[in-house]
């Protein structure tokens, strides 16, 4: 079980929103390559960086602050990008850049054909991110719901050929509340492709938890504001993972 660690940006600052809510931003550090390299040194093997002003523009908006958290790590450990990525030439010029894996999530469910053209055009380095609250897919930076179940929809994402899914039940997400392992798990075992778990990791009960069940097609959790606020020791919760799997 993989922890990664998430860097999400807001006007080039890493900050942690509370449910998606751009005015509940708490800032954590004004400097996104030290950030970067600070959970390096702490062991991660997977970076998560979410351009947060792209996923409510429907572009990039960070990118000096992407190129930072590039250039601090160099290659010493793949990261995965999301938010306002919608087109080909973006994703491209992403790749170029030196991240390894870009995040689509509301143009998967806007526009079905343009995640194949995606999937077919950078094989194995496309992930589709699902946000969902009660079961139904939540797009536009989780400011509008839809009538898509999220099961159906990844089912359909797979068979486009993405790499993984990654599962957000937005009502968790930065409330320290736990990650819903019943809903994770219940989408883990309708596909085939891996599932990372997100929103409201908060305790190395959640690590556990998640460890239990890896079996059923989890192969990761992303950790947001329990590693920043310091209720969740990032170093214990990979550490804990790592025995669990040994196990």
């Amino acid at each position: 079980m993989l922890i990664i660690p998430a860097i999400d940006l807001k006007d080039g600052q890493c900050v942690r929103l509370k449910q998606g809510l751009m005015d509940e931003a708490t800032i954590f550090s004004s400097s996104p390559g030290e950030q970067a390299a600070h959970w390096l040194a702490q062991g991660a093997r997977r970076l998560h960086i979410v351009d947060l002003n792209g996923a409510f523009a429907g572009k990039q908006k960070n990118e000096r602050a992407i190129k930072e958290i590039v250039d601090a790590l160099g290659d010493e450990i793949p990261i995965q990008l999301g938010g306002g990525i919608r087109d080909l030439d973006t994703i491209e010029r992403i790749l170029d850049n030196g991240v390894s894996y870009v995040i689509i999530g509301t143009a998967a469910v806007k526009n079905p054909g343009f995640l194949h053209d995606a999937c077919s055009a950078f094989p194995g380095q496309i992930i589709v991110g699902l946000d969902a609250k009660d079961g139904k897919v939540a797009v536009d930076g989780w400011s509008k719901l839809t009538g898509h179940d999220v099961i159906d929809l990844a089912k359909k994402c797979e068979g486009y050929g993405v790499e993984g899914i990654i599962y957000t039940d937005i009502g968790r997400d930065g409330m320290l509340s736990g990650i819903n392992i019943d809903a994770t798990v219940k989408l883990a075992q309708a596909l085939r492709v891996p599932v990372i778990a997100s929103g409201g990791l908060s305790s190395l009960d959640d690590i556990r938890a998640l460890c239990a069940v890896e079996h059923e097609g989890i192969s990761a959790t992303i950790a947001g504001r329990a590693i920043y606020d310091g209720s969740l020791d990032f170093a214990a919760a990979q550490a804990e993972a790592d025995r669990a799997t040994q196990r």
